[in-house]
């Protein structure tokens, strides 16, 4: 494993160098900085928050922190900035955690997160997003999970919108979230993870602009380690979706993700992802093309019904998906908008996959895609 070399930055704050995070651009202040941890006096659990421009979300989320349930040993928060600009920095030292911000060239969610775990000191990583509540009894839960099995590498367990009820796009997306309890390919950001497990396979691909949780899950399963689903509330999660043009984006990052993971491992025994990005190939050519085509069909003719039988068409396999999804929420009516997202993603899935094709074949490296703003 690759060590990193801690840094104190200016007025206090912690910077970290490590040779991966070097490598994606990363600007540091090359100060002294105190080393050697005596490991008897590190804290039980290291609670990692990442953020960018997150503000009052980010202050929402470090507030959450004081109500978990007491902890033998004890926690330490450590929040790792990526060059915000609302003065997020200073709100999170204001409440008690320690600041490392970090200013690549790349920003991308893998390196706080590997900066954040590097200069933890705790055997466990509870790793947040700035824009989640922390459950107070969801540590206990995982750490429970965890003395029972030695190989049990990541412990996650229910993330849910905080406020479904704002936007159409907050409704369909908390039911994105639920997954069926029990042993998982991967997890998502908000998770538990041993730390052992996190340096046998040296954290996170800085490189990945999205997807760095399941890719790294992939690589931890290869080495015998296990990733549990518990049937408990994780986190509350603010997506702040109001507009199609977030809804795009994000669906473009997610097919950015599908075919750079995939990419990886097609060749290997284990081709991740690689049947979601074949299947979303499929799919999202279907529908565009058949949107396309009825309406091309309706202007030629100059007649109504090749586009009216498109768009029952869509309700139809909308209400077919919901109906496969009912165990997700008794709503009908949002199970049905459910149903209709699951076919309507696919277009910038698609457009995702093909802006990776793209810069894979252009030897360019894409920024971070971001569909959410700052938060006062």
């Amino acid at each position: 494993m690759q060590e990193c070399v801690p840094l104190q930055g200016p007025g206090g704050e912690s910077e970290v160098l490590d040779p991966r995070v070097h490598n994606s651009g990363l600007n540091v202040v090359s100060e002294e900085f105190p080393s050697g941890v005596d490991e008897r006096l590190a804290p039980a659990l290291s609670v990692v928050v990442i953020g960018r421009n997150e503000g009052q979300r980010l202050a929402r989320c470090l507030d959450s922190l004081k109500q978990v349930h007491a902890l033998p040993g004890g926690m330490e928060v450590v929040y790792v900035d990526s060059a915000s600009t609302d003065g997020s920095p200073d709100l999170a030292r204001e409440r008690g955690a320690e600041v490392i911000r970090v200013t690549p060239e790349r920003p991308t969610a893998a390196i706080g997160r590997n900066a954040g775990w590097r200069k933890a000191r705790a055997p466990f990583v509870l790793f947040l997003d700035g824009d989640t509540i922390l459950h107070p009894d969801f540590a206990a839960v995982a750490f429970a999970e965890m003395e029972k099995d030695a190989q049990l590498a990541i412990v996650w367990g229910h993330r849910r919108e905080i406020r479904p009820g704002n936007s159409l796009y907050n409704r369909v997306l908390d039911l994105d979230w639920i997954y069926q309890p029990g042993y998982t390919p991967f997890c998502g950001g908000d998770a538990l993870m041993r730390r052992s497990a996190l340096e046998e396979v040296n954290g996170y691909d800085d490189g990945l602009i999205a997807g760095e949780e399941p890719e790294m899950c992939r690589r931890m399963r290869a080495r015998g380690w296990k990733i549990l689903h518990v049937d408990h509330p994780m986190t509350g999660h603010d997506l702040a979706m109001t507009r199609w043009s977030q809804y795009w984006r994000r669906a473009t990052r997610a097919g950015y993700a599908y075919s750079e993971v995939s990419s990886r491992f097609r060749q290997s025994g284990d081709p991740f992802w690689e049947a979601d990005r074949r299947a979303n190939l499929v799919r999202g050519s279907f529908w565009l093309a058949g949107t396309g085509l009825a309406v091309a069909a309706s202007l030629v003719l100059l007649r109504w019904q090749p586009l009216a039988g498109w768009v029952l068409f869509v309700l139809l396999m909308g209400a077919r998906s919901a109906w496969k999804a009912r165990w997700k929420s008794l709503e009908w009516g949002t199970l049905f908008l459910y149903g209709l997202h699951s076919h309507l993603q696919q277009a910038p899935i698609l457009f995702g996959q093909w802006q990776h094709w793209r810069d894979r074949r252009a030897g360019r490296r894409r920024g971070l895609i971001e569909y959410k703003g700052s938060s006062r």
